[in-house]
């Protein structure tokens, strides 16, 4: 029954990204009509032919939704579309939900949840993510979601289409929180993964064995097992941004900062991103972490 009823669900994808277009096509794949809205053309081209509908406006994607996914930037770019002028807002109808899997600012989250709900009455969800464009074609991303609990309970129910683990973690805000904290762990991670690969490289094992070999064992990680082949390989298939993740690094220090939490590996691990912004490569997917110890030399 469950599958049926959100099989009906219309279902609105603003922002077509990387993981905006992934996300459409798992939407897709598994039966649901999606209709898209963003404004480069390019982008929502290939998933228009694969049968989604194209919105030229947002009057138009809300009268053709039940559910508005955004897939965005920053909290500035969600607050222009969902607030601004011909935005989302002046159009709102009743019973039609806002999710929001973009990655911003707890309080900026907050805040624009409770004016939504306070002149519309539309709920807001908000819904970051984990896992890539990979674990979305897949249908195995990670949320932390947050808002009320019965909007998350019917987000939920929509997102389970791709999404493995879904987790209430509270009030509005509260899963922009804990993607800050993923975040974190994240990047660390990832650089961790880079540095150890790179003495792999250096020493001459063979790194892309090295996943294999620490699987189950206190060092393994899904980063491990997904990036240590592909940085070995100086493989730069996308996947994620590095200024992306670093947006999201400076998003934590902001946050942290008027928590007065010490953050010094953080700290450390947003310079080197800045760095690699710096150089050129912070449009490029996580495996170039592995320039940063030799912009130069080839792999």
């Amino acid at each position: 029954m469950r599958e049926t009823i959100m099989s009906q669900t219309r279902i609105g994808i603003v922002g077509v990204g990387v993981m905006g277009s992934a996300i459409a096509g798992r939407f897709l794949q598994t039966g649901h009509s999606v209709t898209l809205r963003d404004r480069d053309a390019e982008k929502t081209a290939p998933l228009a032919a694969r049968g989604a509908g194209v919105a030229d406006s947002a009057e138009a994607l809300m009268e053709a939704c039940d559910v508005v996914i955004l897939s965005l930037n920053t909290a500035e770019i969600v607050e222009a579309v969902v607030f601004g002028a011909d935005g989302l807002a002046a159009h709102a109808r009743e019973g039609v939900l806002l999710i929001d899997m973009s990655s911003t600012d707890p309080k900026a989250t907050a805040a624009m949840a409770e004016r939504l709900r306070t002149e519309t009455g539309m709920g807001w969800v908000d819904a970051p993510l984990s896992g890539g464009a990979p674990a979305a074609t897949q249908g195995r991303l990670t949320l932390m979601m947050g808002g009320e609990e019965k909007e998350v309970e019917r987000a939920k129910g929509v997102l389970s289409a791709v999404a493995a683990n879904m987790t209430h973690m509270g009030p509005s805000g509260a899963g922009q929180t804990t993607k800050l904290i993923n975040q974190v762990l994240c990047a660390c991670n990832f650089m961790a993964v880079a540095e150890a690969t790179r003495l792999a490289l250096d020493a001459g094992v063979d790194a892309e064995r090295i996943p294999a070999a620490l699987a189950g064992g206190r060092a393994d990680s899904r980063i491990l097992q997904e990036f240590m082949g592909k940085m070995a390989r100086f493989d730069l298939t996308p996947t994620g941004r590095i200024d992306n993740m670093l947006k999201d690094l400076e998003a934590t220090q902001r946050f942290s900062m008027g928590l007065r939490t010490p953050m010094p590996l953080t700290n450390l691990i947003a310079d080197l991103h800045r760095m690699m912004v710096a150089a050129g490569i912070g449009h490029e997917d996580s495996a170039a972490y592995m320039k940063l110890f030799d912009f130069g030399k080839a792999p």
